[in-house]
């Protein structure tokens, strides 16, 4: 295994460079933010906002042609070999997937959000690692990038590659280092003459690494005279002297995902490769993330339109005690859980999307909260349609086949969508992401009382600030449009539940309120309370979303308004029990537990059965691989190879 030498930080540190990187200003409204101080901004989603016709228009050509290669992909290929064929890369890049959202003078397709989140959707109905293939090249490999903070330079040397199809990366994660970028290892040591730097390091869990024409590095530049130093962002040359791939990792899901571990020694970047300034590679990652993280929702929306088809033809066709099984109460249930959150994924993708295309709102929150949405109802969905499916649900797709019977792979369903849970930010990270970005009025207002290390007198003083701001904004969350029953009128069978909405978004403004008077500084170790806010703050704009959406169709025979109506009585009774578990729950408990437990006294629980590391061989990577495999050494192929 690839190591590197580890970096000590402490918690003040890791907690200063995360709120040095983070966006600190508000210069556009955001409609997440406003609905968690309590104030229900509607008028910031609705109408739905609607692509240009011109827009439209042109994406929907592009996606039938588009449709026409894809449907010649064999998705069963990929997941036999885990291998993307290269004739498929050459053909997606011949039809411009690696610059969906690449300016066309550079190029690219030009497409907008909206755009490439459908392209992606249909790619990725293909085989899931199509989807990450491209989505980590386009939404945090070098395009979105130095779209954001490249130089013209930049621009004009690297987006052409881009979009011709030479495949990028993102190599931020080391083996020591995850979610706490201040113990990142990997260094840039800029030369005597200034003139490049030197990186130096191990990054793991690289997407389409393996394959990559171009990388972005994020490393660490030493702080010197004339350097400003701190985490920094590199185009670099995949094939630079000193880059290499050591092996290409091996998941339970997404099986033609180009995925390894990069090891850097003494690789020479020239200066002019650095993104922004020096110490902004945090920065750039996060601002990027902004947008990019709607390809997951995208991808997971895919999944969930795939999961209706399937479950409703095997539901309407398989029957049981006389009757299909659709028909039963238990599987009735399920498949309109399904349709109506598949519904409600679309509407929270396509909002988001919008909203970045019209890029009048800050989004920030919304792409976080529509990327943990989206991520964890796709898995509810794919679980849910196993059950509807049975032994049959169990069983690989090959083996359906091998038997003569439809080759539907639910099981690969259900292993391809579970790293979306942890991809670009893990669940538990999203949530405390977003619980930052909810509180920063209360962050702002209260200073110091707030903050762990500030002194009583500090403290003293920024509580007659924050008494000011809690004056005039508490009394504001007493009542609202959610209590007159004339509000939202227009939205017909609906208005019920935008002001079910609008009456929750001030209530789980309240009990954060009351949180921050009762745990103060210590609230940000209030994780499960914290998580529960902004799973309910999730619910509230799914809810919306599907409103906003089934009040813009308008074709009355689509059913869109039953399906919302259907998909908020839902979310209605989730956001029911996440209120009830704000106060009554498990949290001081489980902290208790689980310090004992790391503590060792526990240990007898796990008597009866074999260690792990005593149950494994050498076997195990012919077992993965097959046993003429070299998983470290796969060849990147090349589009311009015959």
């Amino acid at each position: 295994m690839a190591t590197t030498a580890k970096v000590h930080a402490t918690e003040e540190q890791a907690r200063a460079l995360a709120e040095e990187s983070r966006e600190s200003g508000w210069a556009k409204p955001s409609f997440a933010k406003e609905m968690f101080l309590g104030r229900f901004r509607l008028d910031l989603i609705h109408p739905y906002p609607q692509p240009a016709a011109t827009a439209a228009a042109r994406t929907e050509d592009y996606l039938k042609q588009l449709r026409a290669f894809v449907e010649t992909i064999d998705g069963a290929e990929i997941e036999a070999t885990a291998r993307i064929p290269d004739a498929v890369v050459r053909g997606l890049a011949e039809r411009g997937c690696f610059g969906l959202k690449i300016p066309v003078e550079y190029g690219g397709q030009g497409l907008s959000q909206v755009g490439y989140n459908k392209a992606l959707m249909l790619v990725g109905s293909a085989h899931p690692s199509l989807g990450a293939l491209l989505s980590a090249h386009q939404s945090i490999g070098v395009p979105e990038p130095l779209k954001l903070a490249g130089t013209p330079e930049q621009r004009r040397e690297f987006l052409p590659r881009c979009a011709k199809g030479a495949i990028s990366a993102f190599l931020l994660t080391e083996p020591d280092v995850g979610s706490d970028p201040a113990r990142m290892a990997c260094t840039a040591t800029p030369t005597a003459d200034g003139t490049a730097y030197e990186l130096d390091g191990v990054k793991l869990w690289t997407t389409n690494g393996v394959v990559a024409e171009l990388l972005v590095v994020m490393a660490r530049v030493p702080a010197s005279e004339g350097h400003r130093g701190g985490i920094s962002a590199f185009v670099v040359e995949a094939d630079s002297p000193g880059i290499t791939v050591e092996r290409r990792n091996a998941f339970m899901g997404l099986r033609g995902i180009e995925n390894g571990v990069t090891r850097m020694h003494r690789v020479r970047v020239p200066r002019a490769n650095l993104i922004g300034r020096e110490g902004d590679g945090l920065k750039i990652a996060l601002t990027t993330l902004n947008a990019g993280r709607l390809a997951i929702p995208a991808l997971c929306t895919a999944a969930a339109k795939w999961a209706l088809k399937i479950g409703r033809e095997w539901s309407a066709t398989r029957v049981q005690w006389g009757r299909p099984v659709g028909e039963h109460g238990a599987v009735a249930a399920k498949l309109s859980f399904i349709a109506a959150t598949t519904f409600a994924l679309e509407a929270a993708l396509e909002l988001s999307g919008a909203m970045s295309d019209e890029d009048r709102n800050d989004i920030r929150i919304e792409a976080a909260l529509a990327k943990l949405w989206a991520s964890e109802m796709a898995c509810v969905i794919a679980d849910e349609l196993v059950q509807i499916r049975g032994g049959r649900g169990y069983e690989t797709a090959a083996s359906l086949a091998a038997r003569g019977e439809r080759a539907v792979g639910t099981e690969q369903l259900v292993r391809d969508l579970r790293i979306n849970r942890i991809f670009e930010g893990s669940s538990e990270i999203m949530r405390l992401l977003i619980a930052r970005e909810m509180a920063d009025a209360h962050m702002t207002a209260a200073g110091a009382l707030v903050d762990r290390t500030a002194r009583t007198t500090a403290k003293a003083k920024a509580a007659v600030g924050a008494g000011r701001f809690y004056a005039g904004w508490f009394p504001q969350l007493t009542v609202g449009p959610g209590t007159v029953p004339s509000s939202f009128t227009e939205f017909g069978p609906l208005a019920t539940h935008l002001r079910f909405v609008e009456r929750m978004s001030r209530k789980q403004a309240r009990a954060l309120m009351y949180a921050m008077a009762r745990w103060q500084a210590k609230l940000e170790y209030r994780q499960g309370f914290l998580g529960r806010i902004v799973d309910i703050g999730a619910e509230l704009f799914a809810m919306s979303a599907a409103c906003v959406r089934a009040r813009a169709d308008t074709d009355p025979a689509s059913g869109a308004t039953e399906l919302a109506d259907t998909f908020c009585r839902q979310s209605r009774i989730r956001v029911r029990h996440l209120f009830d578990t704000l106060w009554d729950n498990t949290d001081d408990a489980d902290t208790t537990l689980t310090r004992d437990l790391l503590d060792g006294r526990y240990r007898w629980l796990e008597e009866g059965v074999l260690d792990p590391s005593e149950n494994t061989g050498p076997w195990i990577a012919e077992w993965q691989f097959g046993p003429s495999a070299e998983p470290n050494l796969h060849t990147p192929f090349h589009l311009t190879d015959d």
